[in-house]
């Protein structure tokens, strides 16, 4: 296979090991509510960012456990994997072009001071001569690592990028997933009016696509999605979907603009298992409303209004009586994902739609080229599906469109999937966090108003190094810390891992049938394992044939741990002040 050779490439191609695991800071957690006059976001702990006084309700629980993280995206994506390696169901990147211009709001030539003084300490003096190309590379290689281990196995990873970088970025993507995980590229329309380079008028961006296992995700994903059409008319093959709307923030009371009734004339069975409905009363007809979730309790409105929804009467709206003798409004579909279409034609990926939706957000331009949320959608909607909690990763997280595709696809599909952006730049907190928090709570106001879609997210910094310049353990970062961090490098399974309140001992992080893992550590004295330590374990019936046991020292002899079992293994710190 054609391998990419770039100056410098040698000293990053495992650079990805050398990056310290850090801690990840919480800082504040935004929940959102909802206002009834619908244009006012909610407040975290640190700060208001009401524009209004309102009274408020609080959303239902949906759209939770997601994170906003501000700090270096290599630091940030080494942190994330003692919790989510192999985890990560769908990963969207949209890292800078590299076209050389830095009038944008990140710096697009790859200039920036921590970039070059980051070139300096791992590449070395070479890399004080490296072309832009060979340090865009030599920043994407790492990250792409660490995306890379992210990944579950049935995973996505779609890659945004134009000319500058594309032919490199398809062999490294080609090195580091494999050229038989490559799915495909898409050519977005990125443009309707030609951006001129030279020779070219160029309208189209790309996006490459790749599965972590090709054989997963056609397996587990793609051919889920691609469906056979369980109904047909004369116009083709349809399957149907309840009209009612799945985003919990929109009720009768939100929006009764969406809250009317349809009649349906259960004696008229217009087609093989489907009824004739109108918006109209009509004497004998059966009045029908949204549906009130068993899940929730909570009463649903209509998608479409009464305008939309008249001129599909019978067409693309039909009544349908279920199998228990419940009535239903439906909509027909006749949308496939059995082909995926490489070109993206559609005037909603456009970049001038994501910079008109930002706007609209923010009252003003706030950022420039924002990707289109319809793209994302269609990226995580061919990689997740609403039944599973997937967990959607973007490491160059921008204006934060990828938190918004994801709340706007829970609130169309019921999903639940969740988000984990990571920002490097100063807006983290006033466009990237805060775009997520207006788009939760509601933004916009009178007839521009846009209704919240609820949920919340942790909102965090890259931290502390969990080791010190010595390799000792940075001990300041606190016992649980660290204990998860020993969890994650034992490979300890989520399902047997423990809390230090556990009923056998606070030491034990984990235990099953055939292993347990103890931790012996004092902040303030040196640990021993001795014939002392194993007498005082109360592991009771519990106790597994084999132990790894953490201590400063160990006083037992080799054979008689070999005899029961015991591993031990010392804690890296420097106990000479005890």
């Amino acid at each position: 296979m054609p391998t990419l050779t770039w100056v410098g490439k040698d000293k990053v191609v495992n650079h990805h090991h050398d990056v310290p695991f850090r801690v990840l800071n919480k800082k504040y957690t935004y929940s959102a509510q909802h206002s009834t006059a619908q244009h006012s976001t909610a407040q975290h702990s640190t700060a208001q960012h009401s524009t209004a006084q309102h009274n408020y309700t609080e959303f239902p629980l949906k759209n939770v456990n997601n994170r906003i993280i501000h700090g270096d995206n290599l630091e940030a994506l080494k942190s994330l994997l003692p919790e989510f390696e192999g985890k990560v169901n769908c990963i969207y990147i949209d890292p800078p072009y590299n076209t050389g211009n830095e009038s944008w709001v990140y710096n697009d030539n790859v200039n920036d001071p921590k970039l070059k003084k980051w070139l300096g300490q791992v590449v070395g003096k070479e890399g004080e001569d490296l072309s832009r190309h060979d340090k865009w590379l030599c920043m994407m290689y790492p990250r792409l690592k660490l995306l890379h281990r992210l990944l579950a196995a049935d995973g996505a990873i779609f890659i945004s990028i134009d000319d500058n970088e594309q032919s490199t970025l398809k062999l490294v993507m080609d090195e580091i997933f494999g050229a038989k995980n490559f799915i495909g590229m898409f050519i977005v329309n990125a443009s309707p009016s030609a951006i001129d380079y030279g020779h070219i008028g160029k309208t189209h961006d790309y996006a490459l696509f790749y599965a972590k296992n090709i054989y997963e995700i056609i397996t587990n994903q793609l051919e889920e999605k691609a469906k056979e059409f369980k109904y047909t008319d004369g116009e083709g093959g349809f399957n149907i979907y309840p009209l009612y709307n799945g985003n919990v923030a929109f009720n009768p009371t939100t929006r009764p603009n969406l809250y009317y009734p349809f009649y349906l004339n259960a004696s008229n069975e217009i087609e093989d298992g489907f009824y004739e409905i109108s918006l109209e009363y009509k004497e004998d007809w059966v009045e029908v409303y949204p549906v009130v979730s068993r899940k929730d309790g909570i009463q649903r409105v209509w998608r479409w209004g009464r305008e939309k929804a008249s001129g599909e009467l019978n067409h693309e709206i039909i009544g349908y009586i279920t199998s228990s003798g419940e009535y239903r409004i439906v909509q027909k579909s006749r949308h496939t994902s059995k082909v995926i279409r490489s070109l993206l034609l559609d005037n909603e990926v456009q970049s001038r739609r994501g910079t008109s939706e930002v706007e609209s957000i923010f009252g003003k331009k706030s950022f420039s080229f924002p990707k289109p949320v319809k793209l994302l959608e269609d990226f995580i909607s061919i990689s997740t599906d609403a039944k599973s909690e997937a967990v959607v990763l973007d490491s160059f997280s921008g204006s934060g469109t990828t938190a918004h595709a994801v709340l706007k696809l829970n609130a169309q599909d019921g999903g639940n999937r969740r988000f984990i952006l990571i920002e490097a730049m100063s807006y983290a907190e006033t466009i990237t966090a805060e775009r997520v928090r207006r788009v939760m709570s509601g933004y916009g106001e009178g007839i521009k108003a846009v209704a919240g879609l609820g949920g919340s997210f942790d909102f965090y910094t890259v931290g502390e190094p969990l080791f010190l310049p010595d390799n000792n353990l940075n001990e300041a970062v606190g016992v649980e810390v660290i204990r998860d961090y020993v969890a994650y490098t034992e490979r300890i399974p989520k399902a047997d891992r423990t809390t230090q309140d556990n009923p056998y001992t606070p030491h034990l992080l984990g235990i099953n049938r055939d292993v347990a893992w103890l931790f012996n550590y004092d902040a303030g004295k040196a640990t021993v394992l001795d014939m002392d330590y194993l007498a005082g374990l109360r592991l009771d019936n519990a106790k597994p044939a084999n132990a790894i046991i953490y201590a400063d020292r160990c006083l037992l002899e080799k054979a008689f741990m070999t005899k029961h079992g015991i591993i031990f293994k010392k804690i890296p710190r420097d106990i000479t002040r005890f």
